[in-house]
């Protein structure tokens, strides 16, 4: 553990003494004389995605002082607010302060915020990485990284899976890349050559979670088994006990409910029965350091990186990783293995050797004798050809382990490859599916494609085309077959389809064309939690094998126009819908319902301009009614929220409509009328300027048993003209049974885990003689604004003492801004500032916890200024000031006489 003298008492400590926690609340006149040196920084989207490890970073920081720090790329500008009427920048900044204080009960000091803007719930990590912006966004991180050395980096799930929000997928991918970015010199090389910072070779890289199974309990850790068994998952129990005999997952819990913007702040109690407190799962994803896989004592995460290494083992600092020049291979193939053995920074290692272990049956070529010692801060490699058996099982992953031994100790460590058939058959990939493959892939963590399971959608009662895609891995061309194995009530246009020809390492397909039966149930009422699982058997010259997937339903339907003596007034009047009822009572997330609790069905038609709903919920307790001006964020209370994908075709939402409609207001001087938004779609905002000329009806009744909500939505509104044969269309209904703006349940027609991001899921309507008017589609519009680090007093605060400059920007130099004469007078602090080059200055007076009062001024170069920064509510005990110039920033802090 490496601390600098000038780091302060934690954040830990006034939390729990009841003071909000600002993490390194810096000494009036400090100035960094060095980068902080953190043991772990966890790389996260938004504020509260850390909280789930809050358990694991509060214990490895109060038993072996491993200090932690978070990256959060965005203020969370886009979520909810269960108190108050902020959102945008101002919500960004509140819930900054909520970030510090709950990672302040764990001893976490650093957090780092990079300014980029939060626009909604997204399942797409490419619309992430677009709004973002991928080299901007990587290199804040990487200089973090640099500057803040860490020894292990942590982040989420990177992988499309189901109700994954695309802004974590996207978070975790920067995280992977940095971890190499970090240690490469030739990246963002200006960095180096310009700021000065140095190419910092993290040792560990973790995700949260794990893939399998375990149990609760003291002995939690021990008892995963992982889906796939060469994933190598760690476990921290919750159930240990802080200093004041608080077990860590009751400090985790009361965390979490520092989130109170977000609905946390009635989080559920911790359990005490020791049997039901659960671990904290990590799974390995890249080690550059030595570790022993059969170590599964709390520390092993940390051992060999922050902790000192094992007795016998290798020194601390010293490396040994595997690299291979692939990761699938067909039996008979071999695979060049390569060791890569560094030694530490301030000693060489003598005699190395490295000795493979390998599957039973596979064989290995390679002295696996280094020439001479690995001097001090050197690599040196050594490459094996490690060849499978030629009758090796296909479709299964296997680690190829290496042992290292040195004059001053050994090492072990591991690689994941996989044995594929000759020729391999998957089912074709969901658009962004392919493009995880493919960074995976690149970004040299090909394992990771075994987080996703392959899934297509297809209408009830419809058919669509199933492409197998085909790659031959071998080493001659291939010929065979391709079989589709499907479910009862599923049928093919043929069992089996032929290739030819196949070259080696080309790819090819073979497409059927699938129907399913309108009687089987959609969405997640169908198969195994919506999945019906398929196979597909693929044949060579070579062998067989077979690969699995799924086909999940949605619910179709045909929507006719609507009666003559229409009219949208909340009632539907015999005439009107004459099209089939829609059940949208089906739990999609949240706590399970009864029909008196919460339950729905709808109904749609069209007329020649517009597309019309009818919605009847039945309810037993009207939740929180928002006002009028806080009419967003449809999910938080009692509401619909009503979605159409105009081409069935959507990757993402920001080509479809979403309207989310409140069936009633706060506001009795009008009626308490209902209020209707969009949000996270093709263009947010209110009702009125964002869908003009939609209309809703609401009748709410009295005593309460629910609501119904009748729409009108123009064709016009729509982000492109619809298609008749294909539309997408679902209804999300949300039931709040409180009074804190959190809804319990969530219902719909077209249900499954995440459902309301991913446009694929969406059920499939069709609309016989709609004439559609032909139109260009409608741009997407973003939010742009985001909180911004120059703008809160907590990260200037902070940074005054760790260096990082606000936002993880380019540094100026220390001379770049004095600040002098502070002195408090009427209404504020006097202070004088002077830079060295053309900018402006963001002034805080600061009390030790809240800004007091603000000002910004402009500065030239050379030239001293005299501002007033004023002071309300409090006394300033210093002032902050951030200053930006070309780019780069700097924070300052001086004591107030």
């Amino acid at each position: 553990m490496r601390l600098k003298a000038f780091l302060l008492p934690t954040a830990l400590a006034l939390a729990l003494s009841g003071t909000p926690a600002v993490a390194l609340a810096a000494p009036t006149d400090a100035r960094p004389t060095d980068t902080v040196d953190l043991d772990v920084l966890f790389v996260s989207a938004h504020p509260d995605d850390e909280a789930g490890s809050l358990a694991t970073l509060g214990q490895w920081k109060e038993k072996h002082g491993a200090k932690a720090g978070v990256v959060t790329i965005t203020r969370g500008e886009g979520g909810g607010n269960a108190v108050g009427l902020e959102e945008g920048p101002p919500l960004g900044i509140i819930r900054e302060r909520e970030e510090r204080t709950a990672i302040g009960r764990a001893g976490v000091e650093n957090l780092y915020n990079l300014d980029r803007v939060d626009f909604w719930y997204t399942a797409s990590a490419p619309l992430s990485e677009q709004i973002w912006g991928h080299d901007d966004t990587l290199g804040q991180i990487v200089r973090v990284i640099r500057q803040t050395r860490p020894e292990i980096i942590m982040t989420m799930n990177p992988s499309p899976t189901p109700g994954n929000h695309g802004n974590h997928q996207q978070a975790a991918r920067f995280a992977a890349e940095a971890f190499h970015a970090a240690a490469d010199p030739k990246a963002f090389p200006e960095q180096v050559t310009k700021e000065g910072l140095k190419p910092f070779r993290a040792a560990k890289f973790l995700r949260t979670g794990g893939t399998g199974s375990s149990s609760t309990g003291p002995q939690c850790a021990t008892g995963f088994v992982p889906t796939v068994p060469t994933d190598q998952v760690f476990g921290v129990w919750e159930g240990t006990r802080s200093a004041d005999g608080k077990t860590w997952a009751e400090v985790e819990v009361e965390a979490r409910r520092e989130y109170v913007s977000q609905g946390w702040a009635g989080s559920a109690a911790a359990p005490t029965d020791p049997a039901k407190i659960r671990c904290d799962f990590y799974t390995l994803v890249d080690s550059r350091v030595p570790y022993d896989p059969a170590d599964t004592s709390p520390e092993a995460i940390l051992r060999g990186s922050v902790l000192p290494p094992a007795a016998g083992a290798l020194p601390r600092g010293s490396e040994l990783y595997l690299t291979a020049d692939r990761f699938d291979l067909a039996p008979g193939q071999t695979v060049e293995v390569t060791a890569h053995v560094r030694a530490p920074g301030n000693r060489a290692l003598t005699a190395p050797r490295v000795s493979l272990r390998l599957p039973q049956g596979w064989t290995a070529t390679g002295s696996g004798a280094l020439r001479g010692a690995v001097p001090a801060g050197k690599e040196r490699t050594v490459t094996f050809t490690v060849t499978v058996p030629a009758g090796a099982d296909t479709n299964q992953q296997h680690l190829v382990g290496a042992s290292l031994t040195t004059g001053q100790g050994a090492g072990r460590t591991d690689r994941a490859v996989r044995v594929v058939a000759d020729v391999r058959g998957t089912l074709e990939p969901l658009p962004e599916v392919g493009l995880f493959r493919s960074w995976a892939g690149d970004s040299g963590y090909p394992q990771l494609d075994t987080l996703i399971k392959p899934v297509l959608t297809v209408g009830s009662g419809q058919s669509r085309s199933v492409r197998v895609d085909l790659r031959n891995h071998g080493e001659t061309a291939q010929s065979g077959t391709v079989a589709l194995g499907l479910p009862a009530g599923f049928t093919a246009d043929a069992a089996t389809k032929s290739y030819a020809d196949l070259a080696p390492g080309a790819t090819g397909a073979v497409t059927f064309n699938v129907t399913a039966d309108a009687s089987l149930p959609t969405a997640n009422e169908g198969g195994t939690n919506g999945d019906y699982g398929i196979t597909i058997t693929t044949t060579s010259a070579a062998g067989s094998t077979v690969e699995t997937g799924a086909l999940e339903i949605v619910p179709t339907s045909e929507v006719p126009r609507a009666g003559h003596d229409h009219a949208v007034d909340g009632v539907a009047s015999p005439g009107e819908y004459t099209g089939e009822e829609l059940d949208l009572s089906r739990i999609w997330e949240g706590q399970a319902t009864t029909p008196q609790d919460a339950s729905a069905t709808g109904r749609i038609a069209w007329t020649d301009d517009a597309l019309l709903v009818y919605v009847q919920v039945t309810d037993d307790v009207l939740g929180k009614k928002v006002v009028p001006q806080d009419c967003k964020r449809q999910r938080r209370t009692d509401s619909v929220e009503i979605i159409v994908d105009p081409k069935g075709n959507s990757t993402d939402t920001s080509t479809v409509f979403k309207a989310g409609i409140f069936p009633v207001t706060d506001d009795p001087a009008n009626g308490d009328p209902p209020c209707w938004q969009r949000d996270a779609d093709n263009r947010q905002g209110p009702g009125a300027t964002t869908a003009p000329g939609m209309t809703v009806v609401s009748k709410v009744t009295a005593p309460y048993t629910g609501y119904t909500l009748e729409a009108r939505i123009p064709f016009a509104v729509l982000p492109d003209a619809i298609d008749p044969a294909r539309m997408g269309f679902n209804v999300l209904v949300y039931d709040s049974d409180t009074q804190d703006l959190s809804s319990q349940s969530r219902l719909g027609w077209s249900t499954f885990t995440g459902v309301r991001a991913d446009p694929y899921r969406y059920g499939l309507v069709t609309l016989p003689g709609l004439t559609p008017a032909q139109r260009q589609p409608s741009a997407p519009v973003f939010p742009d604004t985001s909180a911004r680090s120059v703008h809160s007093p907590q990260t200037i605060a902070q940074s005054a003492v760790d260096g990082v400059a606000p936002a993880a920007v380019a540094r100026l130099p220390e001379r770049a801004l004095k600040l002098t004469g502070q002195r408090k007078v009427a209404g504020g602090v006097q202070v004088t500032v002077r830079a060295d080059r053309a900018g402006k200055v963001y002034l805080h007076t600061w009390d030790g916890d809240r800004s007091l009062g603000e000002r910004t001024v402009q500065v030239r170069s050379g030239s001293a200024v005299t501002v007033l920064v004023p002071a309300a509510g409090g006394t300033p005990s210093s002032v902050l000031a951030a200053f930006e110039a070309g780019g780069a920033a700097l924070a300052r802090q001086v004591s107030v006489r």
